[in-house]
Formats: C-alpha cells, structure tokens, sequence
C-alpha cells in the first residue's frame, strides 16, 4: 500500500474539503448551488467537530480521501445510536479512485469505534452511490432497510450497519 490513513492534519484539511466537495459534486450527488457545499467543504469544521480521517500518499502525504468520523448521538452523526459509530462524506480524490483508498477509509473508520468499545456502527448512503455500496458490503456492511429515512422529502437515504 502506497499510502497511509491518520487523523488530518491542519496542513491537509483544504485539500480534504475540495476532494469532498468534487467527489459529491462532480459525480452528480450534490447540487453545485445547495447549502450542502459549504459543509462539505468545510472539512476543518469535520475535524474540530467530529473526526476526520484521511488517506496520504505515503511518499509526498497529498490527501488521496477522507471521511468523517462521528459517534451516535453528537452532532455528526445522523443515525447511529451512541453505542455506534458513523461515517459521513466519504470521499475519495478521482486520481486516487481504484486504489483500495475508499476502503481503507472505511475499514479505519471499523476499527476507530472498535478502539472506542462501541457495539458497531450505522451510517446512511444514497440508493445511487452504488460504487459505495458495494465497499461497503466488501469490509462486512448489510444493508438494514428498517433504518432507511429520508431527511426531507426527496432525499431517501439507505442504512447500512455493522455489529461488532
């Protein structure tokens, strides 16, 4: 593996909001005008707030992704339960997609609640980030659809959950 996942770093976090604000915007998730931009953006924010993990070359330590990291029942988390832990904005830069970044991403997250003695974890994904998904189903996720809400109307949201 080429690169390496850690807590960022103040230096890394304008380039984690750009990776996340083009991952969300670029692949047609977000609108480019919506509110939601600027949180994406704001990954210093994520960071105060939350946790946020990032992926770094290991050779140069460029951001190659990020994701938030939160535990159930704090601001930034959306479903989890406080006995869970959740992922938010995963994100990955498109050059560095097909690298095992995303999953990386994903299973450090795993073993962040596991460190925290948490019972697992819940978080929620759009029906049409598919690429998402089926990381997600590779490192243990199912999908539990009595979860699923919709945060206002038009915005569906799937829940996928894992218990340790």
């Amino acid at each position: 593996m080429d690169y390496l996942i850690r807590h960022a770093l103040p230096q890394d976090l304008e380039e984690a909001g750009r990776i996340t604000v083009d991952a969300f915007v670029g692949d047609g998730f977000t609108d480019p005008a919506g509110s939601y931009v600027d949180l994406l953006r704001d990954a210093g924010r994520r960071s105060r707030e939350a946790e946020l993990l990032v992926a770094v070359d290991a050779a140069d330590e460029r951001v190659l992704g990020c994701v938030t990291f939160a535990v159930g029942g704090t601001e930034w988390a959306d479903i989890a339960t406080p006995r869970e832990g959740e992922i938010r904005m995963l994100a990955t830069a498109a050059a560095s997609r097909g690298r095992g970044v995303g999953e990386a991403l994903v299973r450090a997250s795993v073993t962040r609640s596991r460190e925290l003695g948490l019972a697992g974890m819940a978080f929620s994904t759009r029906p049409e980030m598919t690429t998402a998904h089926r990381v997600y189903e590779r490192v243990g996720f199912r999908r539990t659809p009595e979860r699923d809400w919709a945060p206002f109307p038009g915005m569906d949201l799937m829940v996928y959950t894992m218990a340790f």
